[in-house]
């Protein structure tokens, strides 16, 4: 059984869009989404630094840009669950024609400028703790007034506060952290600083009409499957200001019978975890189109 899955955000890096708009038709169809929500997706993809595509209302679209035009350049796939962490969530609704392109990237497009202007009102980050024990972790981030945002499995919390928070954090490691490490996105996302932006979301999805999902859809919520689109889209909008649990995730991709994952571009972060925490899955991160192949050969064997 074959799962696709699809990164969030801090997996965007310059240039990463560059070799896939080699492909037949991948040119156009991102000038055409480029023009539907009013972003040069094809600049911010190749041109743009770090800098420019770690704002968050241009990190967003791309990143859903890059996971279906990557998707879509594996040609026939029916995976039997899709899902997305944080962001990457839009991207699994459109694999599961819960979303069609379009709705998807004008649904992130909004969210990313949303949640911009929310992070623009305090000065907030997130940061990976890498080794520990959820247990004693997540108690001593709530003493700091931190957030456990992202609970990822395989060993790593991601903590979200204020820059002040964050900077107590690195110098008071919870027992047994190994590191703490600085994220490069632009806000504290998944926490009550995104609570504006939710409201604006809300808005946002009374314009989309979803689909029911064709595919099992698993939610980063709680790691359930979800049968309505009505109920994914409104996951999508709570979402943005509640944790990402991306461990109850893989432990429902376990009790499914998952045996190979599929991470579309850009790929890398959630195979990484899927290895450690997943152990005797089949992995194939779509980093560049050099990837295509393998994966393609991971589906033939794996897909229903």
């Amino acid at each position: 059984m074959l799962v696709l899955v699809a990164p969030g955000q801090g997996a965007q890096t310059p240039g990463f869009l560059t070799p896939w708009l080699d492909l037949p038709g991948a040119a156009d169809r991102l000038g055409a989404w480029s023009d539907a929500i009013g972003l040069d997706l094809a600049h911010y993809g190749t041109q743009a630094d770090a800098d420019a595509i770690r704002d968050t209302a241009v990190a967003q679209p791309l990143l859903v840009a890059a996971g279906l035009l990557s998707a879509a350049a594996l040609g026939d796939v029916t995976p039997g669950a899709v899902a997305g962490h944080s962001v990457g969530e839009i991207t699994a609704a459109a694999f599961a024609g819960v979303l069609d392109d379009t709705a998807a990237l004008t649904l992130v497009r909004k969210r990313g400028l949303a949640m911009a202007e929310a992070a623009a009102i305090t000065e907030t980050g997130m940061s990976a703790l890498l080794g520990g024990d959820p247990e004693v972790t997540i108690p001593h981030l709530e003493r700091l007034g931190l957030t456990p945002a992202n609970v990822n499995g395989a060993g790593q919390i991601v903590a979200a506060g204020t820059l002040e928070q964050l900077a107590v954090l690195t110098a008071e490691k919870p027992e047994g952290v190994r590191r703490v490490v600085p994220l490069k996105v632009a806000g504290a996302f998944h926490t009550h600083h995104m609570a504006p932006a939710v409201d604006s979301l809300a808005k946002a999805a009374e314009e989309i009409a979803p689909g029911d999902p064709k595919l099992t859809y698993v939610s980063n919520k709680d790691g359930k499957a979800v049968a309505t689109g009505a109920e994914v889209l409104s996951r999508l909008v709570g979402q943005v200001a509640n944790p990402v649990r991306w461990d109850l995730c893989m432990e429902t991709f376990q009790e499914l019978g998952v045996t190979a994952l599929v991470e579309v571009c850009p790929g890398g972060t959630l195979t990484g975890l899927a290895k450690r925490a997943l152990p005797g899955v089949a992995t194939v991160a779509l980093k560049t189109p050099d990837d295509l192949d393998a994966a393609r050969a991971l589906i033939a064997e794996h897909q229903n």
